[in-house]
């Protein structure tokens, strides 16, 4: 069964023989493309499920490919890299990736993330009632529950939730929920994040100082994992 189509934009050979070793062992379907103009073609001419998009590309930087795709697509993209620096990082986010791997990566973890990624984009398809665990979350109604408890949040506590929940499994980097959340005169007040993301994690984690739903990815943002 074909779990989906991948776009693999690298041009190192290595790296795309392993890619579609992986992923064809892993039932997706894959494309290779080795530079970025073949890459956006293919895009274009058959939209992927996902797109792995290498940074470091021979006749275009990879951050101005993921600008070109933004315009139109919306399914997730995966940036591979050898940099591992915050600001390529939170840059790589900002621009639209839905997450970031850095060179080398386990299998395992890219596997796990393409799953996370292409779960994330058939969230639309789903009934508008979402549960992980105990938790309940119908972002129609407006309403929280923990098991039969319905949990009273603030506007702001409410939509930072929905704004995980619409992108699970994405890191979000502290300058995106800033913006999103407060407006973009508020970019550089982390500490309204770090103070809101506290009592969000005391009304919806069993444990908010070892939190399952909403960890910390250190110096970048956050990330909301929902479902294994």
């Amino acid at each position: 069964m074909n779990k989906g189509n991948i776009l693999v934009i690298d041009d190192e050979p290595q790296m795309q023989k392993l890619l579609e070793i992986t992923l064809h062992s892993h039932g997706y379907g894959v494309r290779l493309a080795e530079n970025a103009r073949t890459g956006l073609a293919l895009a274009a001419d058959h939209p992927p499920d996902l797109v792995l998009l290498d940074i470091g590309l021979p006749d275009e930087d990879g951050h101005a490919v993921l600008l070109q795709l933004r315009e139109w697509y919306t399914n997730p993209v995966i940036v591979l890299s050898v940099q591992s620096s915050e600001e390529d990082i939170i840059r790589s986010l900002d621009l639209g990736a839905n997450d970031y791997l850095t060179k080398p990566f386990r299998t395992g973890e890219l596997l796990a993330r393409i799953r996370s990624a292409l779960r994330t984009a058939n969230v639309q398809d789903q009934e508008p009632i979402t549960r992980y665990g105990d938790l309940e979350i119908d972002l129609a109604a407006r309403m929280v529950k923990k098991g039969t408890e319905v949990i009273k949040l603030t506007s702001t506590e409410y939509a930072l939730l929905a704004l995980f929940v619409k992108h699970e499994g994405k890191v979000l980097t502290h300058p995106y929920l800033l913006r999103e959340v407060w407006g973009p005169g508020y970019i550089s007040q982390s500490q309204y994040l770090r103070v809101f993301i506290a009592q969000l994690r005391k009304k919806i984690e069993s444990d908010p100082n070892r939190p399952m739903y909403i960890v910390t990815e250190s110096g970048i943002g956050y990330r909301f994992i929902g479902k294994e």
